[in-house]
């Protein structure tokens, strides 16, 4: 009796397993075809984008930028006062690196000679204003005859000192820029006026000191 009672609950048990394996079966069949599916229907040189691939965009903290808001006009006042800071950078800049005609590697040599030694020229202006009141006709004659001497021999100085300048830069750019297509004349003329001009005012501001080897 024991006997057969095994057999029927070991028969009983059989349909039960084969059940178990066809389902098993058919979910992995069905997972299969569920999972294959959609790389059939992409086509060739398909890339998923980041929501299919489970990866988020992080997103740019707020916390700290600014709100942006309506910009408020200027004053009378705040408008006068930017206009006056930006013409003293642009004077300091123009003090420090000058304009279009101080450009080339020519007026930077130029205006070292200039810069490197003590010129007549700028005793010129000074002189002349002298000049000016001693030839004044209610001075005395001695006076005015002094004054027109003065006059000679400042005028006197600065051509013989412009014209050894002419000569220094003429040496120097054949010797540092033989292939140079720098006019040589208004070069000559560049480098004069900044001679008769007072160190202080002279822009670019020097950039060597009286004496320096150029």
């Amino acid at each position: 009796m024991c006997t057969g009672r095994r057999r029927v609950a070991t028969l009983h048990l059989v349909p039960s397993l084969f059940r178990r394996k066809s389902a098993d079966s058919d979910s992995s069949a069905t997972a299969t075809v569920v999972t294959e599916e959609p790389s059939a229907a992409r086509p060739r040189g398909y890339t998923p984008s980041k929501k299919e691939l489970g990866v988020e965009t992080p997103k740019r903290p707020v916390a700290g930028r600014r709100p942006a808001g309506p910009i408020r006009p200027l004053t009378k006042e705040e408008a006068r006062e930017q206009r006056r800071k930006a013409r003293t950078e642009a004077a300091a800049e123009f003090r420090r690196e000058g304009g279009p005609r101080d450009r080339g590697p020519e007026r930077l040599l130029a205006r070292n000679v200039v810069d490197s030694r003590r010129t007549i020229g700028t005793w010129f202006f000074g002189g002349a204003l002298i000049v000016l009141i001693g030839s004044n006709a209610a001075m005395p004659q001695a006076i005015r005859l002094a004054s027109n001497v003065v006059w000679g021999a400042l005028a006197l100085g600065v051509v013989i000192d412009s014209v050894l300048i002419s000569r220094r830069i003429k040496k120097l750019v054949r010797e540092r820029h033989p292939n140079s297509g720098e006019r040589m004349g208004s070069l000559y003329l560049y480098a004069i006026m900044r001679s008769i001009t007072f160190r202080r005012m002279r822009a670019p501001a020097p950039r060597v000191n009286i004496g320096d080897p150029i």
